[in-house]
């Protein structure tokens, strides 16, 4: 077995010769198995451990035995604590969404903090298999049903499972043979969990049926993987074609599609959820965008856990949660002097001068709110600010970006970036100025 899982590692091309690698150990057979392996073929290596507290006092005995196995085997031991119920609670997460958010997100930062590059789990064949039908069973694309991969990648990490060469009985052989250790997780048994349902009540009827389905599915799952290959690189073309990319003049860099392409694609739910999976929007969003594009209603916006998505005239923009923040103003007196040629008009669009004894100071930033109204500059009436920003064709993102200064009174005296209040601008008879300045 040692051979076969060295072989492996050389096939798939998971781990570089001479590099380390961190190892998720939780004490069960499979991972202690794993960590066994790796040691016996003097492949450089430390564990992690992560502690869920969700099985009362079996989770700080799994993290001690953990620690115990890390000493006699003479490698570094990292571990964790999570309050994991909790998290889920005020996340509105599952238990085990949950437990793999925390988990992946702690090795991030140990690979940070030292350097390692690859992290190594025990998934085997039979783990491959059953993710299959509980994917398959769930809903799923093409990317659901090619089970687990030797490697994938996450940010600064590779997660490698040299252990996807073995079955579980294979595991199982190789511990009693070595009369190796491990601790037993008492909810691997229970059939409340759906992975365990497919493992221990639908899993032996299908090899009761079909006696080589273990061999069969594995190879079904290779095919599946190279047709995905095919796919991906389908819609890594027609993304090439109708994504693009811009940059807000409130500084924010976005994407966005044309409604005219996305409403031509051809099976459109299938290719719009596939141009939309790495924002992170679910099938349902997707469904509500294809049915809110023949309308085309500008402002109509689209959630998920990291991005929101607006029809806009005639695109649908995406934007991360983090695109909009708040510009400072800096607000300096001028000499008459120092200001610009009055017939040049405005200089730039982070720079603008009032008159200072046309305000009442302070003069504060805010964000613009439905209601508001101004004089713009050159204009002698009022207008309703959200009918100039319309105007002005400020995205539904953009305006989120929109602040103005007001002063004491709550008067608009600029739409920062944009247009200044003609009630306040230079004329011949300014005597004393402000120079408003955006940074952001």
């Amino acid at each position: 077995m040692l051979d076969r899982f060295k072989e492996y590692l050389t096939q798939q091309h998971l781990l570089p010769s001479g590099a380390k690698v961190l190892l998720a150990v939780s004490g069960g057979r499979d991972s202690v198995c794993m960590a066994h392996l790796f040691h016996c073929a003097a492949i450089p290596f430390a564990i992690a451990h992560c502690n869920f507290h969700l099985r009362p006092g079996d989770c700080d005995r799994d993290q001690q035995f953990v620690r115990q196995l890390a000493q006699e085997m003479g490698v570094d031991f990292f571990t964790t604590d999570f309050d994991t119920r909790e998290f889920a609670r005020l996340h509105h997460r599952g238990i085990e969404e949950t437990a793999r958010h925390l988990r992946y997100n702690y090795f991030f930062d140990l690979c940070h903090e030292h350097s390692f590059r690859y992290i190594a789990t025990a998934h085997h064949r039979d783990d491959a298999v059953e993710t299959f039908f509980l994917n398959l069973f769930r809903g799923t694309g093409i990317a659901g049903l090619h089970g687990i991969r030797p490697s994938s990648e996450r940010a600064l990490m590779t997660i490698i499972r040299p252990m996807l060469c073995f079955s579980r009985s294979d595991i199982d052989d190789y511990v009693s043979r070595h009369h190796l250790v491990y601790v037993e997780d008492s909810t691997n048994s229970q059939l409340v969990h759906q992975r365990n349902r497919i493992r221990h009540q639908l899993m032996p009827l299908l090899r009761e049926l079909y006696p080589s389905v273990d061999d069969t599915m594995l190879a079904n799952m290779e095919r599946l993987r190279q047709v995905e290959e095919v796919y991906d690189d389908a819609i890594d073309q027609l993304s090439d074609r109708i994504e693009h990319t811009a940059t807000s003049p409130f500084g924010f860099n976005y994407n966005y599609f044309d409604l005219s392409d996305l409403s031509g694609l051809r099976p459109q739910r299938t290719l719009l959820f596939e141009l939309l999976r790495p924002y992170g929007f679910s099938a349902a969003v997707v469904d509500d965008i294809i049915e809110a594009l023949p309308k085309s209603h500008s402002g109509t916006r689209f959630f998920s856990p990291d991005y929101m998505a607006a029809i806009d005239r005639d695109r649908l923009i995406l934007v991360d949660y983090t695109f909009c923040v708040k510009p400072r103003v800096d607000i300096s007196p001028v000499t008459v002097d120092q200001l610009p040629y009055l017939g040049t008009g405005r200089q730039e669009a982070t720079v603008e001068y009032i008159d200072a004894d046309l305000v009442r100071q302070p003069l504060t930033v805010r964000p613009w709110k439905p209601g508001d109204r101004f004089y713009p500059l050159g204009m002698t009436h009022r207008r309703r600010l959200s009918d100039f920003l319309k105007d002005c064709k400020v995205s539904v993102f953009e305006k989120y970006c929109v602040y103005v200064v007001v002063d004491a009174d709550d008067r608009i005296v600029w739409v920062v970036g944009l247009r200044s209040d003609n009630r306040f601008r230079i004329t011949d008879a300014t005597r004393h100025a402000l120079r408003l300045t955006m940074t952001t």
